[in-house]
C-alpha cells in the first residue's frame, strides 16, 4: 500500500502541477501577452476564459478514460492520461505570443488547455481507484487521501518554480521567457511519473470483474441510466470545494497583485503556505473519515465554507499579509474537510463495474460547476470599487447548494464504532 500510495501521490502531483501552472500564469501574464488589445480587466477575464476551457474538457476526459478504466483496467488510464497532460503542458510553454503570430496565439493556447483538461479528467479516477481498490476497507479513506495530497504538492511545486523565477528575474525577463520555464519543467516531471506508473499492477477488484465477465459494455450509458441522480448530487456536493480552492489560488492571486498592489512574490508565498498546511492535514482528516464517516465531514466542510466566505473576502481586501493568510487558511481548512475523504467516498458510492466512469465524471462535473467559472465570475464581481462582497455572496451560494446535495447523499462507511469486536482486535494486531 505504501508503494501504491506513493505512486498515486506522485502522479497526481505531476498532473496537477501541469494544471495549476496554467492557472497561475493566466493570473500573472497571459492577459497582456495573449490579449494585448484589451483593457487590463478584459485581458484578465479573457485569460481566465482559456483557464475555464480546461475544466470544460475534464468531464469529457473522464468519460473517455473512464470507459478505458472500466473496460480495460485502471492502470492504462494512469499512463495515458499522464502522457497527454505532460505533452500539452510542454507545448503551452512553446506557444508564441500575440505579437508574434496574432490571433493564432490565443487559439493555440485554448486548444492546449483543452488537452490538459482532457488528460486530467482521466487522471483522478485512475489514481484514486488504484489506492481505493487495493486498500483495506477500514483504512480506505486514509490510503485514498494520498492521491488527494497530490494537488497540494503539485500546486506547491508549480508556484515554487514561479516564485523562484519571480525572485531571480526582472519583470521584463519573466514576461518575455521566464513564464515558459515551468511548462517545460512539467515535461521532465511527466517523464519521471511515467517511469513510476509503468511498474504498477492492476487492482484486484478489476481483475475479479474481468475474470467473471462482468465489465460494463458502455459504462457512461449505464451511469446515466442507473445512477444519474447520484452523479448530479456528487457533482453538486463537490462544487464548493473547487469554487473555494480556485477563489483562493487563482482569483485572489490576480486580485491581490492587480487591484491591491501586493507584490507578486508575497501573494504566491501566502497562498503556498496555506496550501502546504492543507496538504499536511489531509491524511489526518481522512483518518477522521474512517473513524466517523465520509458524509459528516462533507456536511461540516460545506457548512464551514458558507460561513467563511464573507470573512475571507474581508480579510483579503485589507491587503495585509497576516490577515490575508488567515483568510486563505480558513477557506482551505473548510475545503480539506470535504476533499480529504473524497477519494474513498466517490468510489464507494458507485458499483465496481462503472466505478471509474461514475466517480471520475462526478468529480470533474463538479470542476465545471465550481471551478471553471469562479475566477471569471469573481473577477467580474470585483470590478468595482470597495470590498468585493459580490464574490463572497457568489461563493456562499455555491456552498449552500453543495450542503444541500451532501445532505441527500448516503453514508458509505461502516465506522469503527459499528465493527465487531473480533474485527477490531484483528485490525489492532495488524
Amino acid at each position: 500500500m505504501t508503494r501504491l500510495a506513493a505512486a498515486s501521490l506522485a502522479g497526481t502531483a505531476i498532473e496537477f502541477y501541469d494544471f495549476f501552472i496554467y492557472g497561475s500564469a493566466a493570473a500573472l501574464v497571459f492577459g497582456p501577452l495573449f490579449f494585448p488589445g484589451a483593457s487590463p480587466l478584459a485581458a484578465t477575464l479573457a485569460a481566465f476564459g482559456t483557464f475555464a476551457v480546461g475544466f470544460l474538457a475534464r468531464p469529457l476526459g473522464s468519460i473517455v478514460f473512464g470507459h478505458i478504466g472500466d473496460r480495460h483496467g485502471r492502470r492504462p488510464v494512469l499512463i495515458a492520461s499522464l502522457l497527454l497532460t505532460g505533452a500539452a503542458t510542454v507545448a503551452v510553454g512553446c506557444v508564441p505570443d500575440y505579437d508574434t503570430i496574432g490571433v493564432a496565439a490565443p487559439v493555440l493556447l485554448t486548444m492546449l488547455r483543452f488537452l490538459q483538461g482532457l488528460g486530467l479528467g482521466g487522471e483522478w479516477g485512475g489514481a484514486v481507484l488504484l489506492t481505493a481498490e487495493h486498500a483495506p476497507a477500514r483504512r480506505r479513506a486514509l490510503w485514498s487521501s494520498f492521491p488527494q495530497i497530490g494537488p497540494a504538492v503539485g500546486f506547491l511545486i508549480a508556484n515554487g518554480v514561479l516564485l523562484a523565477l519571480s525572485l531571480s528575474l526582472t519583470d521584463a525577463q519573466f514576461r518575455s521567457w521566464g513564464w515558459r520555464v515551468p511548462f517545460w519543467v512539467g515535461g521532465v516531471l511527466a517523464a519521471l511519473g511515467l517511469l513510476l506508473r509503468t511498474r504498477l499492477s492492476e487492482t484486484p477488484q478489476f481483475r475479479e470483474l474481468a475474470q467473471r465477465g462482468e465489465r460494463a459494455d458502455a459504462p457512461m450509458a449505464e451511469v446515466v441510466r442507473r445512477h444519474w441522480r447520484l452523479l448530479l448530487l456528487t457533482a453538486g456536493g463537490l462544487a464548493v470545494g473547487y469554487a473555494v480552492f480556485y477563489a483562493v489560488t487563482t482569483w485572489s492571486l490576480a486580485y491581490g497583485t492587480e487591484r491591491l498592489g501586493v507584490d507578486r512574490t508575497v501573494m504566491l508565498g501566502l497562498i503556498m503556505a496555506a496550501v502546504a498546511v492543507k496538504g499536511a492535514l489531509t491524511p489526518l482528516v481522512a483518518h477522521l473519515g474512517d473513524r466517523f464517516g465520509r458524509r459528516p465531514l462533507c456536511l461540516l466542510g460545506s457548512a464551514a465554507s458558507a460561513l467563511w466566505m464573507f470573512p475571507l473576502v474581508a480579510l483579503l481586501h485589507t491587503g495585509r499579509p497576516a490577515l490575508m493568510f488567515l483568510g486563505f487558511l480558513g477557506a482551505l481548512l473548510a475545503f480539506v474537510l470535504m476533499f480529504a475523504v473524497t477519494g474513498a467516498y466517490l468510489p464507494e458510492l458507485y458499483e465496481p463495474r462503472v466505478r471509474c466512469t461514475g466517480a471520475a465524471v462526478g468529480y470533474n462535473l463538479a470542476g465545471v460547476l465550481g471551478g471553471a467559472l469562479t475566477p471569471v465570475a469573481a473577477t467580474s464581481f470585483s470590478s468595482g470599487e470597495g470590498t468585493p462582497w459580490g464574490v463572497a455572496g457568489y461563493l456562499t451560494a455555491i456552498a449552500l447548494f453543495s450542503l444541500g446535495c451532501f445532505a441527500l447523499l448516503p453514508e458509505t462507511c461502516e465506522t469503527r464504532d459499528r465493527l465487531p469486536r473480533a474485527e477490531l482486535a484483528g485490525e489492532a494486531a495488524a
